[in-house]
């Protein structure tokens, strides 16, 4: 079949089919990483990344090869994770400003752009590695660039055979490699992407089988010492930032390098991401709270992930990279951002509709579900989900952490904390179960303290002692706009209910500290009920915390999340604040118009 020209649509089906070659290669990218640090995650960071990719695709319908490049590239920025991902970022980045406005492009077209994404990373890379993804992204544009073919299909099977052989060379390149006996990990995650591609075009998955795939075996990372005199810095650090008015990539990285090393930013519209080693990751956020809104942070001790890998080996386990993996219930409400961030697994609660079961935030997105509230009178009923969901929940977590631990919905609240508990029985991995005693942003800001923590290398018992202490001094208020939702659920009785709604009356109800929903106070209006939460959220905490972080949910209600947040600075000053739309097992509880703030003291 010939190709004389790459549309919207071809890229798309390009684009997935070499997203889901990567991730086919996610253990073995891991195996075989050991530059610059042997942390075992390139794999895992690509896989992650390229997800990303894949859940901005598959909906998309744009015909114009421009659109779908930015929506790939845009996608990839938010979603970075580790050197692999933020390069490719900015390779993404490059290629789709060369076919902006485009509506499809021909083969020297796409050389040129190969050469843009290319010129884009190295300009944005401080001290350019040879032998690494970055040679074989510019060894295989060049081919392409300077192949005179017009048809498109076998000047793919041409680039593969020259990234291939430009991936077979990284050792003679970069010593580690060599020594090691591996290929750069990062550089064999670009040639999946390429091979992927032209097995789609094939459509014979054994087209490529030993083309550069590498037998598995024991796993070479733990055999390569940690590289103690080359990285200096002990903690991967990785940020997302929005805001106005951002400064440059440049300016960023003048202010940055002298507090790390692997520094990589992109500055992309709106959007700043950030990847950096560093010794001190507080400084590092604390100066990017001050460009904008810190979307998401993470920090992880590449020593303790160094010496998860040396354990998997020593016992002969599945290669790892993590002492310990998060898992919750999509009752958490956490932003996906978030979850894409931390490598959170989240296991889906259920909705009921008939004999039709939706899976939470999986089948029925947050804001598909809130539209249905506002036109359907009949909502589907919610369950806590079976142990098996949550047995697959913890497999994958252990697919990348030796134990795990779960940050479940409140006991008092559900069944879901006992169908965890079920789970355990058949899972092999040890797992430590943590009851939020609590919904919502409550609880998912405990799923991401447990994340900090797992990702400085403290074990699960630790963590959920810490857990436990934070929860007695945290809690969430809401409130509703209606009593319609709160009366089919049975939470409040019908009396209450044709009184609240004939009087105006909004009810501030809280999470109490056992788990259980408690009437905390009420106010006369819309416009009262902010300053009347806020007031009793203050009374609940006390004496102002130094640590507090926050989190604003809704229902429907999107605008009202820019006054909490304004109100919730000028009372506490700069601090975290996560905010998202309640998932549809939380919202179909609740109803339209319905918000709250959940807030996590973590003071001594």
């Amino acid at each position: 079949m010939k190709i004389g020209y790459i549309d919207g649509p071809r890229l798309r089906r390009a684009l997935l089919a070499a997203c889901q070659r990567a991730q086919e290669q996610r253990n073995e990218l891991n195996r075989i990483n050991v530059f610059p640090v042997p942390d075992g995650d390139t794999g895992s960071n690509l896989a992650l990344t390229v997800q990303a990719i894949v859940d901005q695709l598959k909906g998309s319908t744009d015909r114009a090869v421009g659109t779908v490049a930015r929506q790939a590239a845009d996608a990839a920025v938010l979603a970075a994770r580790g050197n692999c991902g933020m390069m490719l970022s900015h390779f993404l980045l490059g290629f789709a400003s060369a076919v902006q406005h485009r509506q499809r492009i021909d083969s020297e077209d796409l050389g040129a752009a190969l050469t843009a994404g290319v010129e884009n990373l190295y300009s944005a890379i401080e001290r350019p590695v040879e032998g690494t993804i970055l040679t074989v992204m510019r060894e295989t544009a060049e081919a392409v660039s300077t192949a005179s073919m017009a048809d498109i299909a076998p000047l793919m099977d041409y680039m593969l055979e020259r990234a291939q052989n430009s991936l077979a060379a990284t050792p003679e390149t970069l010593p580690v490699l060599k020594a090691a006996g591996v290929v750069d990990a990062g550089a064999k995650g670009f040639v999946s992407l390429v091979e992927g591609v032209v097995l789609f075009l094939h459509g014979d998955p054994s087209f490529a089988e030993g083309n550069g795939d590498f037998e598995a075996g024991t796993p070479v990372v733990a055999t390569v010492e940690y590289p103690a005199r080359e990285e200096q810095y002990r903690f991967c650090t990785e940020a997302l930032v929005r805001g106005g008015g951002l400064p440059t990539q440049q300016d960023v990285r003048d202010k940055l390098r002298r507090w790390g090393d692997s520094l990589i930013v992109i500055c992309s519209g709106d959007v700043l991401k950030l990847h950096i080693h560093t010794d001190d990751p507080e400084r590092v956020f604390s100066y990017l709270r001050g460009l904008g809104e810190l979307v998401t942070h993470k920090a992880e001790d590449m020593e303790a992930q160094y010496a998860a890998i040396g354990r998997s080996r020593a016992s002969h386990a599945a290669l790892v990279r993590r002492p310990v993996g998060v898992v919750t219930d999509s009752a958490a409400d956490l932003p996906d951002e978030v979850v894409r961030a931390h490598g959170i697994q989240i296991v889906p609660l259920m909705l009921l509709e008939g004999d039709t079961v939706y899976r939470d935030g999986v089948d029925v997105t947050a804001d598909q579900f809130h539209g249905m509230l506002a036109a359907q009178e009949a909502l589907p009923t919610t369950s806590q989900p079976p142990a098996a969901w949550f047995v697959e929940g913890f497999k994958r977590a252990a697919e990348d952490a030796e134990q795990v631990v779960g940050v479940i919905l409140g006991s008092s609240l559900s069944g879901t904390f006992a169908s965890a508990e079920a789970a355990l029985s058949s899972t092999k991995v040890p797992v430590r179960l943590m009851d939020s005693l609590g919904a919502s942003l409550l609880q998912g800001l405990l799923v991401l303290k447990a994340t900090e923590l797992a990702e400085l290398g403290e074990d699960p018992d630790s963590i959920v002692t810490e857990l436990d202490r934070i929860r007695g001094q945290s809690g969430i208020l809401f409130t509703v706009d209606t009593f319609d939702r709160l009366l089919a659920s049975g939470r409040v009785g019908q009396g209450q209910a044709l009184l609240g709604t004939l009087l105006n009356v909004k009810p501030v109800l809280s999470v109490d500290r056992s788990g259980k929903v408690v009437p905390k106070g009420k106010a006369l209006g819309r416009s009262r009920v902010m300053t009347v939460l806020l007031d009793l959220m203050a009374e609940e905490m006390g004496a102002r915390p130094e640590r507090v972080r926050f989190g604003i949910v809704h229902v429907a209600a999107p605008e009202i999340v820019a006054e909490v947040r304004d109100r919730l600075l000028k009372r506490y000053g700069p601090t975290e604040i996560l905010s998202a739309p309640a998932t549809p097992v939380i919202a179909t509880h609740l109803g339209p118009g319905a918000w709250g703030v959940a807030y996590l003291v973590e003071d001594p």
